[in-house]
């Protein structure tokens, strides 16, 4: 019977690094040392290169089927299971068929091959892996519908990387051994920038590591494999919540940094019952700190602590084991046994184990407070269970007093005795224990109706019912203080779910957490104050009478303050208060963040605007002024002395510059009058086309001089169309100017993420990119003195409108040579852009 075939996968960080090359060199090799290998699908995309390398191999026909008006080839399953080579070459894992294929996806296919005993090596992409999809859309802003499934890809006998440094990648796109001409500058400015390549190489390499560390653990534990093979450095550190653990994460952190790729880890053991003393704020607090630290914070139950630290060790591979020095004094040391840092270091093996001196080591543990955890209700109804059950006993055995019927009185007042402890604790239980005794001595020993302890047997029973009385006093009052902090815990828990909720609500959040402080700790009332004002309150309101009860004042920041009226809070409720502080505190910074963002905005976006205006009144009023003055002023002293040729030039000279000048005072004027005398934008729903069309006319340029490209769509940008427009005449007016004869300036729209962008490409001299932003210092042209090129408005009044609508302008060099200027603008949401169109 033929077993499973083999999936051999070559990983790229993106499209173009060379996987399918890399794939058909090695069907080459196989097809030369006599392998039977067959191209089962390869897709080109008109690559030369990739193209050369398929001749030579056989391949299987491609099933063609037709789909709206297209020819579409796809791997023909059917042939390759009936052809049964030992080796088929698919191209693009993750491709989704052709409708009324036998599957869907590719993936599938590949499966069927693979079920029939053939091996398959296969090609893909890190982005079209299922488990990475949104993190690869948060990194590119490009969301793929195109996936693999995580579970399918680890059943592959290899996954191979096929690499490329991301700049090399980029010059490989920018001489069109990628994408055709057309497709090489969006790529480039889009999904091909080097932040993203060099994150998703990132991404490709660390997924693969994994991969390989889980294949390693698989193969350690198939083999029964318990001892620590270190591969990577991998450092547990054990937080107790104690505050201790802050200066354990640092040197965890720090024998990490020593070997290249370790790891740091932080585990907190807690009981299966929750009831083990720990510190939440302090522990949120030091789960913060391992993430600044770049480890991993984890949580796992168990009773016995030092088995569950060192399992948990073992179960990750750790090389190391880090821990505080014990608490305990050396009185605690001696009498109950071995601590939890010698237990470690006895079962730990092969691990290293590192015991670290903190602040708090061999101070020993302080002894519980003499209170009890009962409440006082509780003890005062067991001291009224003593006070009642004693005389009904009593009487009671009385009326059934015989001679031998002392083993009923014992017992029946020891009833009462740890009925006594059970209902009320130790002191209900003493005051029953020495009441039974001297009733018994009084009722029920000779001599009767006497107070005489004659004989040492009575003593002995007095001992014993205080001895019973304690002993069971205990365990209720330690099972009512367990069961108090479960209870605890469980609230704390609660409200500290809502509070985190609560806080993510965003403009709510400050009120909603003043009200749930009043009602976790039962207050009368809670309110929040800033410089005197109230931002928030909660419950009846705090009093300012003479008879109002003064509140307590607990400080979130600088000028805000939090006051409580009502019962004063225990420990563990001010450790609890203090987590929703910090949270208060995040809140008001958020709240303020938002309002001095939305205060500022518009301010900014005007300011941005009068920058430009201003610079532009510096500079274009002065040109055309003096040509005009030096005109009038020459036709002036000369008099006479010019001849009507000399005069009309003159003249017209002078003509064209206050003509440029008024129409510069008219487009000015129109900006400042946008909105009632501000200097704001009125935006609106925009297609490219509107403006770019309206702008090639204003120049005057003809389709030799620019072809268009306009791949938008149906989006339509968020701007001010007149705006808009002055800014293109600009960037046209410039690369034309720029451009060498013969090569049109080129204009293309696309979409990328929630952006629309505009290229104006020209194949020009360029500008060095030390120099490129050297452009948007107002009216600076790098040096050119030519003055016969109309005003314009400059690119420093051209990024300052873009900028202003909430868009950039950024220059970016052209492949092969020139400079392309780029503005990026939001897009209108679909439903505005409706209700404009």
């Amino acid at each position: 019977m033929t077993g499973r075939g083999r999936l051999s996968v070559l990983l790229g960080a993106a499209p173009g690094v060379g996987k399918t090359f890399a794939m058909l060199e090695l069907g080459h090799r196989l097809v030369a040392e006599g392998t039977d290998v067959v191209i089962g699908v390869v897709e080109t995309h008109g690559r030369a290169a990739t193209a050369a390398l398929v001749e030579g191999l056989p391949a299987v026909p491609s099933l063609v089927s037709e789909h709206r008006g297209m020819q579409l080839h796809e791997m023909h399953l059917e042939a390759v299971l009936e052809r049964r080579p030992a080796i088929v070459l698919v191209d693009e894992l993750a491709h989704t068929n052709a409708p009324g294929s036998r599957n869907e996806k590719r993936w599938q296919d590949v499966d069927e091959l693979l079920g029939a005993g053939i091996d398959v090596v296969s090609t893909l992409n890190i982005q079209h892996i299922e488990s990475l999809n949104d993190v690869v859309e948060q990194i590119t802003g490009v969301a793929q519908r195109e996936t693999v499934p995580d579970s399918f890809l680890r059943g592959a006998a290899q996954i191979e990387v096929v690499d490329i440094a991301p700049q090399a990648l980029r010059d490989r796109l920018g001489a069109g051994f990628v994408y055709p001409a057309e497709r090489i500058d969006a790529a480039l400015a889009n999904y091909f920038r080097l932040g993203n390549l060099t994150a998703l190489r990132e991404l490709a390499l660390i997924w693969l590591a994994d991969e390989v560390d889980q294949a390693l653990n698989g193969y350690r534990e198939h083999h029964g494999i318990d001892s620590t093979w270190e591969a990577r450095e991998r450092v547990v550190v054990a937080l107790t919540g104690g505050a201790e653990g802050e200066t354990l994460l640092r040197r965890g952190a720090r024998i990490a940094a020593r070997s290249a790729g370790g790891e740091l880890l932080a585990v907190h053991v807690s009981t299966q019952d929750g009831l083990r003393a720990t510190n939440p704020a302090r522990l949120t607090e030091q789960r913060a700190l391992v993430e600044k630290l770049n480890g991993t914070y984890h949580q796992v139950v168990g009773d016995d602590i030092p088995a569950a630290l060192v399992q948990f060790a073992r179960s990750v591979n750790a090389t190391q084991l880090v821990l505080g020095a014990s608490r305990r004094g050396r009185l605690a040391a001696m009498f109950s046994g071995p601590g939890i840092g010698a237990t470690v270091v006895r079962e730990s093996g092969d691990i290293d184990v590192h015991m670290v001196n903190h602040a708090s080591a061999g101070r020993g543990l302080r002894l519980p407070p003499l209170k009890g955890s009962l409440t006082g209700k509780r003890r005062l109804l067991g001291l009224l269970v003593a006070l009642i059950g004693g005389p009904l006993i009593t009487g009671a055995l009385m009326l059934l007093q015989g001679e031998s019927t002392i083993t009923t009185e014992v017992l029946s007042y020891q009833l009462l005795v740890v009925v006594a402890a059970l209902v009320g604790g130790i002191w209900p239980a003493l005051f029953a224990a020495v009441l039974s005794a001297f009733t018994l001595d009084f009722f029920f020993m000779a001599p009767l109706y006497t107070v005489h302890i004659h004989q040492p047997s009575h003593l002995v029973v007095l001992c014993l019912y205080v001895i019973i009385a304690s002993l069971v006093s205990v365990i209720v009052d330690r099972a009512a203080r367990y069961t108090r902090a479960a209870r605890r815990a469980a609230a704390e828990s609660e409200l500290m779910q809502t509070v985190s909720g609560t806080v993510l609500r965003g403009e709510s959040a400050v009120t909603a957490l003043v009200e749930h402080t009043r009602e976790a700790f039962h207050l009368e009332s809670v309110r929040l104050v800033t410089d005197g004002s109230v931002v928030a309150e909660a419950g009846v309101g705090v009093g300012v009478g003479a008879g109002a009860a003064a509140p307590t004042v607990m400080r979130v920041n600088e000028a805000t303050t939090l006051e409580l009226v009502g019962p004063d809070l225990e420990a563990s409720e001010q450790r609890l208060l203090a987590v929703i502080i910090e949270q208060l505190r995040a809140a008001l910074e958020h709240q303020h963040l938002e309002q001095t963002a939305r205060q500022i905005e518009p301010l900014a976006a005007s300011d941005r605007v009068r920058g430009a205006l201003l610079s532009a009144l510096s500079h274009d009023l002065r040109r055309p002024l003096a040509a005009a003055t030096t005109a009038i002023g020459g036709i002036k002293m000369a008099g006479s002395a010019l001849d009507e040729r000399d005069t009309a030039e003159l003249l017209d000279t002078a003509h064209e510059s206050l003509m440029a000048l008024a129409a510069l005072l008219t487009d000015l004027l129109d900006v400042s009058r946008l909105e009632a005398g501000m200097l704001s934008t009125r935006s609106r729903p925009v297609d490219p086309a509107e403006t770019i069309a309206p702008a090639l006319d204003e120049l005057e340029l003809s389709p030799t001089d620019v072809t268009l490209g306009l791949q938008h769509g149906e989006a339509a940008a968020y701007s001010d169309p007149t705006l808009l427009q002055r800014v293109l005449v600009n960037l046209l007016a410039n690369a034309h100017r720029f451009s060498p004869e013969g090569q049109p300036v080129h204009v293309s729209t696309s979409t990328f993420g929630e952006k629309l962008e505009i290229r104006v490409i020209d194949h020009g001299p360029g500008i060095e990119q030390s120099r490129q932003q050297d452009i948007f210092v107002p009216f600076q042209r790098l040096g050119d003195t030519d003055n016969t090129t109309g005003l314009g408005l400059g690119l420093a009044l051209s990024r300052g409108f873009i900028e202003a609508m909430q868009g950039t302008l950024e220059p970016e060099d052209t492949p092969g040579g020139g400079l392309t200027m780029v503005v990026s603008l939001p897009i209108a949401p679909p439903a505005e852009a409706e209700r404009h169109a």
